[in-house]
């Protein structure tokens, strides 16, 4: 068994990625990165500081954006350039 305890706990993943920048890729292939600010049951998720991405060029940034979690492929941690 894995040592990372998010490894097998998408639950705890989700939890302790709260507040942190974070990649949520659609089924579409639109990424969506920026700040998790909440998310329910259903992985309907609420964003900060929001920017999108189409093939990995940046199309529009966003102060706030909700997703519906029915088009969300996966989350994933973002790590930030130092600036």
């Amino acid at each position: 068994m894995s040592k990372n305890p998010n490894a097998s706990n998408p639950s705890a993943f989700l939890k302790n990625v709260l507040g942190r920048p974070v990649v949520v890729k659609l089924n579409s292939g639109v990424d969506y990165r920026g700040v998790l600010a909440c998310l329910d049951g259903f992985m309907n998720i609420a964003m900060e500081q929001t920017e999108e991405y189409h093939n990995g060029q940046l199309k529009a940034k966003y102060g706030d954006a909700f997703i519906r979690g029915n088009n969300v492929l996966y989350i994933s941690t973002l790590k930030r350039k130092p600036a």
